[in-house]
């Protein structure tokens, strides 16, 4: 098989050998809807999912609801989050996005992207993490993982996240765009690490740029 050398053609490659590697491939955040992941999201900056998936139970048992949480105390909030880091700022997110979401959307999380990131603590990442897994909907989210598998092989030198989303886009079919963005965090915490990537165990490296085999 020829070695794919163009950009569009090694983003290609990668989704079709990744989907054969992670074929189990799903959102490792726990919900059962999208306000939940909306939360969970919002939890998941500068944290693992492992650690936000043991503080959201116990947040969502006392605020099941965007109206439950938009009118919680900020102090109870953070208790419930404090071990995800950076917990003032997140708790002041949460209730900023329940009040949001009552007061403007009805008490649903909208689908628009325009209206999403809208919403306090909603970015295009966080606004694409749930159009794509809550709501079956295109969404390319780029974390930093997708950002540095992006420039390792070589698909982009952009390093702006939403510069990085846009290039991607164009490459890859809007039906796709979820579930590419997923198998590249996957394939980027198990196998291609920042720190050092195992390139003699990765299914991309006969034809990524940055593979040292």
């Amino acid at each position: 098989m020829a070695k794919p050398r163009s950009p569009k053609g090694r983003a290609k490659e990668t989704l079709a050998r990744l989907d054969l590697e992670y074929p189990d491939a799903q959102c490792e955040l726990d919900h059962r809807n999208p306000y939940e992941l909306l939360a969970a999201t919002i939890l998941s900056a500068q944290c693992t999912d492992v650690r936000v998936n043991q503080v959201t139970p116990a947040l969502f048992e006392r605020f099941p609801s965007p109206e439950d949480l938009a009118v919680a105390d900020p102090i109870d909030v953070e208790e419930l989050v404090r071990s995800t880091g950076f917990y003032k700022n997140k708790a002041r997110s949460l209730i900023g996005m329940a009040q949001a979401l009552v007061e403007r959307f009805d008490c649903t999380v909208p689908s628009a992207m325009e209206d999403l990131v809208t919403v306090p603590g909603v970015g295009r990442k966080t606004a694409n993490v749930v159009r794509s897994v809550a709501m079956d909907l295109p969404g390319l989210p780029v974390d930093t993982h997708v950002g540095r598998l992006s420039l390792r092989l070589g698909l982009t030198t952009e390093t702006d996240p939403v510069k990085v989303e846009y290039v991607l886009d164009d490459m890859i079919p809007p039906a796709d765009w979820g579930r590419f963005s997923l198998l590249l965090i996957l394939h980027g915490r198990r196998v291609c690490a920042s720190r050092k990537a195992r390139c003699v165990d990765c299914v991309l490296a006969d034809f990524c740029p940055s593979a040292s085999i």
